[in-house]
């Protein structure tokens, strides 16, 4: 299926200097972002205890939380779920008082003045887990970053592998200060999306490198910013076409989807766009930076049994 028919390659690479600079900016504002205002941790992270109400009618989030103060819960965290009259309450752990309890003090703080408030769910989850999920799920995409480093460079070249590595760093840093700058609740599906952009931006970058190192071989003339602009040109139907039907499914959940996986969907949705950038203007930009050339691509010349001896007189 063809969606574009060029007929001469894009430049794409006249813009790389001024992607990389916005890149690097982006990168530093999340760096900032997150050393700063940190991720909204959700409470697979954090520990605590959950609770879900409902109201009649469009709750007031500043009265909830000014009642939740009074009857010291000055540390809740109130959001609206899904709709403005359900609202999510996180409570940081309490020493030695259950989770039932808790739950039971806030429904009757927030009765207090006799407004209709129903409970919908209330959940548990203790400090340590919460603790041994935020190292092992650290630890999860550090080991994922290493393996396909490793991976490129046997399957390509180390340009190529430092090129896709660089692109994944940007697409998780980006995407995490994504959730950083809005405040959004970082949980467990939030890092299982994290872990899906990584898997679909290199995805994406080992398409483009594969055909960068084919082009390599067949054209023998052009120079290298030429052939990285032919070989983007050739992938960018398909790109395209992946994008793009990710992204309509990826809209399905984030409007349809409900409040449980609109993190989900919103890291997903972010990170199918910057990492199809990514694969044109980080991975294809550092190979490029890094002195990628024909010689590094082609494949080592066999030599054949005898060819070293003297011909016959």
């Amino acid at each position: 299926m063809q969606l574009l028919k060029l007929s001469e390659d894009v430049n794409f690479m006249r813009l790389r200097i001024p992607a990389l600079v916005l890149s690097t900016l982006l990168i530093l504002g999340s760096i900032v972002s997150l050393a700063t205002n940190s991720l909204n941790w959700g409470l697979d992270f954090t520990g605590g205890t959950l609770i879900e109400v409902g109201y009649e009618e469009a709750a007031d989030l500043e009265q909830i939380r000014d009642q939740l103060t009074a009857a010291d819960f000055d540390d809740a965290i109130v959001q609206n779920f899904g709709t403005s009259q359900d609202v999510l309450i996180r409570i940081a752990p309490r020493d030695g008082v259950k989770a039932a309890t808790i739950g039971n003090q806030v429904i009757d703080a927030l009765r207090a003045d006799g407004t209709q408030v129903d409970m919908r769910r209330i959940e548990f989850v203790g400090p340590n887990v919460g603790e041994e999920l935020t190292e092992q799920g650290g630890l999860a995409m550090l080991v994922a970053l290493i393996c396909i480093l490793v991976y490129v460079a046997m399957r390509f070249e180390w340009r190529f592998a430092l090129g896709s590595v660089s692109a994944l760093v940007h697409d998780v840093v980006l995407t995490l200060g994504l959730f950083s700058v809005l405040q959004l609740e970082f949980d467990l599906t939030v890092l299982a999306a994290v872990l899906a952009v990584i898997g679909y931006s290199l995805n994406d970058t080992i398409v483009v490198s594969d055909r960068i190192r084919e082009n390599f071989r067949k054209i023998r003339k052009s120079e290298p910013v030429d052939i990285v602009n032919t070989s983007l040109t050739q992938t960018l139907n398909r790109t395209i076409i992946t994008s793009l039907t990710t992204v309509l499914v990826l809209l399905a959940l984030f409007y349809k989807g409900g409040a449980l996986i609109h993190g989900f969907a919103t890291a997903l949705l972010f990170g199918v766009v910057i990492g199809t950038y990514s694969s044109i203007y980080i991975a294809s930009s550092v190979a490029l930076a890094l002195g990628i050339s024909k010689e590094d691509l082609m494949p080592p010349q066999v030599e054949k049994e005898g060819e070293d001896l003297d011909p016959m007189p």
